[in-house]
């Protein structure tokens, strides 16, 4: 049975009551989130300035039987953050990836002058060309949050980036759209994030033999996603899988140490069909 907002609150069932004491616990943690965020964001203003892979050096053949073997070797893992938004919002999770192996870790900004989701992932992929020219790899890993993941998603799925990206983890991602706050929809690339957009409908396009992986985080309790599903991917030609965040709102996907975990599990998987559980509780 529905529940009318009006409804006395001391009749709704109690599964309610849960949820909206959830919801509190996710709001304070999002505006706790919000208000770090805004100290932190003058220090990712400026573009991150790639630091030049040191040169291996030449072995001894007399040191070759002490050379390391069968040691796991990581792609790149690019960083691309959301709306109005630059890349201090990675602080804590860039640093849970350097403390489990990753040591090359690129955060790129994008101008919050953007206007265009094409504009943007095509600049994503000369950036990505650069990244594999400097480290001499074929492939990177990339984590978007929120608009970062749509504008990835547009680079593997429509200028042939699934030759360069093995996994694109999206966390909070509008991949069919978000309906909220009409009014924003004054800024173009806020008009391309609504549902039945241009781009939205270019994204349900056949994408056969795309051969990247995708691991698309959505949280339950997600304010800008709406509805919240819409972060979510459904598409038949995909390698993707959904997992599912409870507990938390849309700031907290991309600082939240539980998320973290699951990213970074997604990351060294091999295997799509084990890439993450299916569901992330952090309540």
């Amino acid at each position: 049975m529905r529940v009318l907002p009006f409804f006395p609150l001391c009749l709704r069932p109690v599964r309610h009551l849960r949820i909206s004491a959830a919801l509190m616990r996710a709001t304070a943690l999002e505006l706790a989130i919000l208000a770090g965020h805004l100290l932190l964001y003058p220090t990712g203003l400026t573009p991150e300035r790639p630091a030049a892979p040191a040169p291996d050096p030449e072995p001894h053949p007399s040191d070759a039987a002490l050379l390391p073997t069968g040691g796991p070797v990581h792609p790149p893992v690019v960083l691309l953050h959301g709306f109005v938004d630059n890349r201090s919002v990675f602080v804590l999770l860039r640093r849970a990836l350097a403390r489990h192996g990753r040591q090359h870790v690129e955060c790129l900004n994008y101008s919050p002058l953007t206007c265009d989701i094409r504009t943007a992932a095509e600049l994503l992929g000369r950036h990505i060309e650069q990244i594999c020219a400097r480290t001499g790899r074929c492939e990177v890993d990339i984590v978007g949050h929120s608009l970062g993941g749509l504008i990835a998603r547009y680079y593997v799925q429509c200028l042939g980036g699934d030759l360069r990206v093995r996994t694109l983890v999206t966390l909070g991602t509008p991949h069919s759209g978000t309906a909220v706050a009409p009014l924003a929809s004054a800024h173009p690339i806020v008009r391309q994030m609504r549902p039945g957009s241009a781009v939205i409908e270019e994204l349900t396009t056949p994408a056969p033999g795309c051969r990247t992986r995708f691991v698309s985080f959505w949280s339950d309790l997600d304010q800008i996603m709406v509805p919240v599903e819409t972060a979510c991917i459904d598409h038949p030609d995909l390698i993707a899988q959904n997992v599912r965040v409870s507990g938390i709102g849309h700031l907290a996907l991309p600082v939240h140490p539980a998320v973290a975990a699951a990213i970074r599990e997604a990351l060294e998987s091999s295997d799509s069909a084990a890439a993450t559980s299916g569901a992330v509780s952090v309540a």
